[in-house]
């Protein structure tokens, strides 16, 4: 009675907010999709969702479907990645989200590599502004994440080291004066990224001693992308927060001076989250080789306010 295509029609459903969302992420029209869905219907004899305008709502025989549907969808996939694994290929679908400025500059041009290697793998690249709040849904492979988990459940590959540092313009600190202790830095413009649900205006450090020192600030601008903070910092607005991997061009240009180069901030390391049904497929295994081999090759190494 149902088919695959069936089962991934109707988990895309189900997860859209709107018929008019899954009808996008189906490519196809909203008048397709309502098609569709009544010949399943017609097909089963069951109303799987509620009739109106708005968010998609399952009926209880629509919300057994989906769970049901999800299962045998993970276990075909797990059966075929098993299959291609015996015969050696690294091919299939690859889903990787990742945050948006880090994923554009890093992670892209390394998948990219690894397309050419391997032209049987199809790469999926969602860039968010909380790739770790994606967590909750199934479909994906790997999600890079840049911070502290709040769920160390996961399996989780380090890629890479990442140390992060304050920064501003030589004219905003000409202008302003340059701060030597955390409690100055209220006296200052500070900008902030929105993102990963993290507590960002709580700025925490380690004195030469070892103290550690934690202010809230005040920002005085804010965004949910980093490169729009950055740019900011550039045109002079404040002081703010970046890693070492986001703004090596700005300092060796000298667009950008290190702040309080004698307080150390918690790094931030770059993990990649595996999800468990892609934990011993081919093309996951590759891309975290790769990931791994480039982060190596590409990491600035900001020391002292040197690029290492």
């Amino acid at each position: 009675m149902l088919e695959t295509p069936d089962l991934k029609f109707f988990t895309t459903l189900a997860a859209a907010p709107s018929l008019a969302a899954a009808a996008r992420e189906l490519e196809v029209t909203p008048s397709a999709v309502s098609q569709r869905l009544a010949q399943i219907e017609a097909r089963l004899g069951l109303r799987l969702v509620e009739r109106g305008r708005g968010p998609v709502v399952l009926t209880a025989e629509g919300d057994s479907l989906v769970r049901r549907a999800k299962t045998v969808l993970t276990d075909l996939s797990r059966l075929n990645d098993e299959l291609v694994g015996l015969r050696g290929d690294v091919a299939g679908p690859l889903r990787i989200i990742a945050p948006f400025g880090f994923g554009r500059i890093h992670i892209a041009p390394i998948i990219g590599k690894l397309a050419l290697e391997f032209p049987s793998i199809t790469p999926d690249l969602v860039l968010s502004d909380d790739p770790y709040g994606a967590a909750a849904s199934d479909n994906w492979d790997i999600i890079i994440h840049i911070g502290q988990l709040a769920d160390s459940s996961l399996v989780q590959r380090k890629l890479t080291a990442n140390k992060r540092f304050l920064c501003a313009t030589p004219d905003y600190l000409k202008a302003h004066g340059e701060p030597r202790h955390p409690q100055e830095l209220l006296k200052h413009a500070c900008g902030v990224i929105r993102e990963d649900q993290a507590d960002v205006t709580m700025w925490s450090f380690k004195d030469p001693k070892g103290s550690r020192h934690s202010i809230r600030i005040r920002p005085a601008f804010a965004s949910n992308d980093g490169e729009v903070v950055k740019a900011w910092a550039c045109q002079g607005l404040g002081i703010v927060m970046r890693s070492e991997w986001s703004i090596t061009r700005e300092l060796r240009e000298n667009k950008l001076r290190l702040v309080m180069e004698d307080y150390t901030l918690s790094s931030a390391d770059v993990i990649a989250l595996v999800s468990p049904k892609s934990l011993r497929t081919k093309r996951v295994e590759h891309l975290i080789d790769k990931l791994i081999e480039e982060c190596a090759l590409n990491r600035p190494g900001i020391i002292g306010g040197c690029l290492g």
